[in-house]
C-alpha cells in the first residue's frame, strides 16, 4: 500500500489546499511572513506523513507523524494570529480551524492506535 492510499495523508493535502486558497486572500505585504508560515507548516504535514511512511521501521514513521502533529500545532498558532490581525475575513478561518482540530485529533488517534502492541 502506498502512503497516498492513506486516510491521513489524503486529509494532510486537502488541509494544505485550503491553507493555499485561504492565504490568497492575506495582503501581498504579508507573503514572506505568515503566508509563507501557514503554507510551509501546512505541506510539511503531508510530507512527513509521506516521508515517515516509506521509512523501514514502525518507530521511525511514529517519529514522522509526532511532526506532522507539531507541523499541525505550528499550522494552528499561525492561523489564530493571522485571525486576530485581521489578514482575511474572519469566516474565511473558521472552516480551516476546525479542519485543523479535525486533523489534530485524528493524528493523535492513528498516533494512538499504531503505538498499540500487537494482540
Amino acid at each position: 500500500m502506498s502512503y497516498k492510499n492513506q486516510f491521513i495523508w489524503k486529509r494532510s493535502v486537502k488541509l494544505a489546499i485550503n491553507c493555499y486558497h485561504l492565504t490568497q486572500h492575506f495582503p501581498q505585504s504579508e507573503l514572506y511572513g505568515l503566508t509563507s508560515q501557514i503554507r510551509r507548516s501546512a505541506v510539511s504535514v503531508a510530507a512527513n506523513i509521506a516521508e515517515g511512511y516509506g521509512r523501514q521501521h514502525k518507530t521511525e514513521y511514529i517519529q514522522f507523524l509526532h511532526i506532522a502533529l507539531g507541523s499541525l500545532r505550528e499550522l494552528d498558532t499561525e492561523l489564530i494570529i493571522a485571525k486576530e490581525v485581521s489578514l482575511a475575513d474572519e469566516s474565511l478561518f473558521i472552516p480551516l480551524m476546525n479542519e485543523v482540530e479535525e486533523m489534530q485529533s485524528i493524528m493523535v488517534s492513528s498516533l494512538n492506535k499504531i503505538k498499540q502492541p500487537k494482540q
